[in-house]
């Protein structure tokens, strides 16, 4: 099976490094969308949440004093949860100065980052503070365990089992085998997590 992990890597290596590059990339002033994003996706789309942070945006929901919930449903996508979603843009709004200063404090390390953004972003867990980090491209090798991820690494050997809960303790557990599994196959954990995302999805999103 690692045959078959690699030959798949080989194949897409290139697109997975560039997707990378691209999240290295994204500016400051994106941040904030960028943190829309990761409250959006939890039992939602990929593809729905990336239509309402554009919506968003068109709105300019960052700079005016306008009601999220309208904006996060229509005939093209929906967000589930969209009223506790939308509590917790209002919320995400307010405290963005402080998130921010976290985020571009570059005395604290990933981890450390991770820790705070959990801390002071309601809505995140290690999941999505992880997949925030990720798409601005300072998530330095945390890994985003997702149901995806959480089902290759079952499949490929690296985990005994899919939990079925995920609590800190055991996040923090898993995450090392990713890391374990990811140094035995030779393939960096990033390019790992984007590689298993593009088995599941036939694409390389976000």
């Amino acid at each position: 099976m690692q045959t078959e992990l690699t030959g798949l890597y080989n194949k897409r290596k290139n697109e997975i490094k560039q997707r990378l590059e691209e999240f290295r990339r994204v500016p400051r002033e994106e941040y904030f969308y960028e943190l829309v994003y990761c409250l959006l996706t939890p039992q939602t789309s990929a593809r729905s949440a990336g239509m309402a942070v554009a919506v968003l945006k068109q709105h300019r929901f960052q700079e005016r004093d306008i009601d999220p919930v309208p904006l996060l449903h229509s005939k093209d996508y929906y967000i589930r949860f969209h009223h506790t979603k939308a509590n917790r843009l209002r919320l995400l709004k307010e405290s963005a100065p402080g998130i921010l200063s976290v985020i571009t404090d570059n005395s604290l390390s990933a981890f450390e980052r991770r820790e705070h953004l959990v801390a002071i972003v309601n809505g995140y867990g290690l999941k999505e503070a992880t997949h925030f980090l990720r798409n601005i491209g300072k998530n330095d090798g945390l890994a985003i365990l997702d149901r995806h991820i959480l089902r290759n690494l079952e499949k490929y050997g690296a985990i005994d089992n899919f939990p079925k809960t995920l609590s800190t303790k055991k996040y923090y557990q898993l995450e090392e085998k990713f890391k374990d599994f990811s140094c035995r196959v030779r393939i960096p954990l990033d390019e790992l997590d984007l590689l298993f995302w593009s088995m599941e999805t036939g694409m390389i999103l976000k």
